[in-house]
Order: structure tokens, then sequence, then C-alpha cells
């Protein structure tokens, strides 16, 4: 399988980071995109919006299948937050919280920020956070915290998982026929400005979150 992709790979019908994303994704295939997007659950820095306009460019170009690409994504979606759930729901508001923060770069104020969400909007905010960075990761933990039923908790978010993954796929799509002949002529310039843009926003959100603790951290010493 490992051949394969590295295979397939070096055959990149584009130049640069840009070329090398779009195969590796073509590889994978339609499945592939409802992992990324599963991983996105659990690794929320890696934002969803990078992948999926990326299968519809792909379906646009006849390299991968439209509706198994909004599919594979809406149940990846759907799998992550079933997960979520039932977590909140086994183990309560403190043990859950403890947990969130001892994700990589995620901390209490992330899990803080979804109980607030989903204490605002009730039930709605599980259909309408999926469209919340951040918070679209954590919305099921309150959600099965509080026992949100079970059946509409998962038509909530396969309504608003499937929207939010219907238009990044849908714009990738439609976007194709302007992105391709870009892509043919400037994807290894472009490849370069995005991996500069990416550095800098991992670069942005590490050490935000590190000057963040570090000043909660000084807080917390001067009341003791």
């Amino acid at each position: 399988m490992i051949a394969l992709i590295f295979a397939r790979l070096a055959q990149t019908e584009y130049q640069g980071f840009i070329g090398w994303v779009l195969d590796l994704m073509e590889t994978l295939g339609e499945v592939g995109v409802g992992l990324a997007v599963l991983i996105e659950t659990f690794v929320p820095p890696i934002p969803s919006e990078a992948v999926l306009p990326g299968a519809g460019f792909l379906a646009y170009d006849g390299r991968m299948n439209f509706w198994l690409a909004w599919l594979f994504a809406t149940l990846g979606a759907l799998v992550g937050a079933w997960i979520w759930y039932w977590i909140g729901y086994a183990f309560g508001r403190n043990r859950t919280r403890w947990v969130v923060g001892k994700i990589p770069l995620m901390d209490h104020e992330d899990f803080d920020k979804a109980e607030a969400f989903f204490a605002k909007w009730g039930a709605a905010a599980v259909l309408f956070g999926r469209c919340v960075p951040l918070v679209r990761s954590f919305i099921s933990i309150p959600a099965g915290i509080e026992r949100m039923n079970f059946v509409k908790f998962t038509l909530y978010t396969l309504i608003g998982s499937g929207a939010w993954n219907g238009l990044w796929i849908g714009l990738g799509f439609a976007f194709g026929p302007a992105i391709k002949p870009i892509l043919e002529q400037w994807s290894g310039v472009i490849s370069d400005a995005v991996l500069v843009v990416i550095g800098l926003l991992v670069v942005w959100f590490i050490v935000a979150r590190v000057i963040r603790n570090q000043k909660r951290k000084r807080e917390l010493a001067n009341e003791g």
C-alpha cells in the first residue's frame, strides 16, 4: 500500500506541495477525505476547510466522486461527534474537561467555549456549531454531558456537517474551471506561498497558546 502511494505521487500532475496533497488525496480516495475530517475532530488545528475544497477540485477534475467525498466527509464528522458525545455521556463534565486539557495544543478554555455555546443555544448548537472552528470539535461533549437525545443529536450532526461539507466541497468543484489553469501554470509558486502561510499560522497558534498558558500559570501563582 505504501509503495503504491509513493508510486502514484511520483506521477503528480501539479508541482510542489499542492500537487503532493492533491495526489495523496486522490490516492487515499473518498475514504481518505472522511478520515481527514475524523482526525480534525481530535486535532482541531488541522481544519477541514483545508481538505474539502481539494476534494471538490478533484471531483471537478474527474479524479474523485463528488457525492462519495461528501458522504465520507459527513460520516467522518458523525463518527467523531459520536465518540465525543459518549465520552461526555460516560465521564461527566469534570473528567471530560480534564481529558480535553490533556490534548496537545488544546486546553480547558476550548472545552469552556463549547460548553458556553451549548448553554446559550441548546440543542441547536449541535446543528450550527459545525460551522464554528474549534467549537465544532467539542460541541458534542456538552451534548453528551446533558444527555441530549441521541437520535436528535445524530440528526442535527448529520444536517450541520452535511451542509458544511457540501459548501466547501461545492466551492472546490465550482471554482475548478478557474483554478485548474492557474495550478497548471503556477502550482509550484503557489505551493511555496501556501507552505509559508501554513507555517506562519502554525507558529502563531502554538506561540499564542504557550503565551496564554504561561500567563495563566503566573496569575495562578500570584493568587496563591
